[in-house]
């Protein structure tokens, strides 16, 4: 368990992961228009919805999502100061804007409609809804006031609604401690250590409240990150240089630990240039050092969290974390982390779990709990050991909480290339054939009828100009809007 990295939303190789799939001919596919419903905007969603688009000229697409706003992930879980990194949502644009797809938000399916009365309606649903549980550490004192997971850390601070009331007291302490490498980390601490006295702040797109909150304490910020192992690191050399490079923040490690790996290790490393190349990063440090920085950030190896302590039982605020310090065992290239029985305690005043994140089933979905994924092949969902025609997967839904946006992308074009397959060989799909399915014709009045409103892509392209023009005000990007009713409001407003 490391952490220092943003590797969920990692874009560096987007670019090389396009597929060179034959288009499906419509009278091939037997359809004459093949209607998919996606559940869930985020990028495994759209990638699909682009490649299918591409690939079979006379599919439809209807795409729900929960919230009034698109995009998931690139979204709520990126860190302010990479804009860089949400450019992908022009892509998403691009994908909107064709004709034969239709964006339906502020909808959820499975609460809001059904999702067995949404098939009668489709010839195919893909379900690309991601992982919206976090895994839990299971240690003493985890419930503590000041407990956080990373990603309601980072999505509060990013504008998401369900974490707008979070407000994590930053006010009483210098230090927060995180815990694991689930790829949230990395934008916790540069969060945290982006300036003096202030969490969270800066030109970003944060919302108002996350604004508001930030490290009033006297004394320097300080954020301690803890590992099982090295060679478990998942942050790119980009990313690690770019905490190195936090303006009068200084890193510090176990040096002599560090360097006893680099030797032991030297054979393996020279066959895992990444890993060397970070290593290497790792034991060069940082620019400022410990005697003149104002801040400081720490990567505390072959560490596992055994308790969290807290205050009074009147009060239950996190004060620290004990830790159970580990050692090494077996070959460096499959060594395991082994507790010694020796302990030691870091004070803090939050601790923020970054461990990993799991999806939920749906209904009348087969799921793996173990797993935390719909059991699938190249994307097709199965049940007890067949495949359900007409029932798709893509994204953390399909192969489970891992790896990087480059990945999920090109796991949702196999998706893609399934079901063009499935067209091109008349595998059977939903109902009973290929006649005419009406999609969104169809929902979108039931919708209506039962008091909901449905947001267009029009309508979130509304919402966003807005977000431009607030955020304008205030010297950045944008500013988001943190609670979907305000949303709702401004498109009343605008639409009379």
């Amino acid at each position: 368990m490391l952490i220092a990295s943003r590797k969920i939303l990692r874009l560096s190789t987007v670019s090389r992961c396009l597929s060179t799939t034959r288009k499906i001919e419509p009278a091939a596919a037997a359809f004459d228009s093949f209607r998919l419903a996606v559940i869930g905007s985020g990028p495994a969603g759209f990638y699909t919805a682009h490649k299918v688009l591409k690939e079979i000229p006379n599919a439809f697409i209807d795409m729900y999502e929960a919230l009034p706003v698109p995009h998931g992930l690139v979204r709520f879980g990126v860190a302010p100061d990479h804009p860089e990194v949400k450019n992908v949502m022009n892509k998403f644009d691009e994908v909107a804007q064709d004709p034969r797809f239709n964006f339906i938000g502020n909808i959820t399916i499975g609460r809001d409609f059904a999702l067995t009365d949404l098939k009668p309606h489709y010839h195919a649903v893909l379900l690309s809804y991601g992982a919206s549980e976090d895994r839990r550490l299971d240690i003493p004192g985890e419930n503590a006031r000041g407990v956080l997971s990373a990603r309601a850390f980072v999505a509060w601070y990013n504008g998401l609604p369900l974490h707008r009331d979070l407000e994590p007291d930053l006010t009483k302490t210098d230090t927060a401690v995180v815990i694991g490498q689930d790829g949230y980390h990395g934008v916790c601490v540069g969060g945290i250590e982006k300036k003096q006295g202030a969490a969270c702040t800066g030109g970003g797109e944060k919302g108002t409240t996350a604004g508001n909150s930030t490290f009033t304490n006297s004394q320097a910020p300080k954020a301690f990150m803890t590992s099982f192992d090295l060679c478990e690191a998942a942050f790119t050399a980009k990313e690690l240089r770019e905490m190195m490079a936090l303006p009068d923040t200084a890193f510090s490690t176990d040096t002599a630990l560090l360097q006893a790996e680099l030797t032991a290790g030297s054979p393996f490393l020279d066959q895992n240039r990444p890993l060397k190349r970070l290593m290497s990063i790792l034991d060069k440090g940082s620019a400022t050092s410990l005697c003149t920085a104002s801040k400081s950030w720490s990567l505390d190896f072959l560490r596992s969290p055994v308790e969290i302590l807290t205050t009074l039982e009147t009060d239950l605020k996190v004060e620290g974390v004990r830790f159970e310090i580990n050692r090494l065992v077996g070959p460096v290239e499959n060594s395991r982390a082994e507790g010694t029985g020796e302990f030691e305690t870091v004070s803090c005043g939050i601790v923020l779990r970054s461990i990993g994140y799991r999806s939920v089933g749906l209904e009348d979905v087969p799921f793996d709990e173990r797993a935390g994924r719909v059991p699938n092949k190249y994307g097709k969902i199965i049940a007890g050991g067949e495949e359900l025609p007409g029932m798709y997967t893509s994204g953390w839904l399909k192969r489970g909480p891992t790896g990087v946006i480059a990945t999920t992308m090109s796991d949702a074009y196999e998706t893609a290339e399934t079901i063009a397959t499935d067209l091109r060989t008349g595998k059977r799909m939903l109902g009973d054939g290929a006649g005419p399915r009406e999609g969104a014709g169809v929902i979108l009045p039931l919708l209506q009828e039962r008091g909901l409103r449905p947001v267009t892509y029009p309508d979130w392209k509304v919402i966003e100009q807005a977000e431009f023009e607030f955020g304008a005000l205030l010297g950045k990007p944008r500013e988001k809007f943190g609670r979907v009713e305000e949303m709702i409001r401004l498109l009343k407003e605008k639409q009379g």
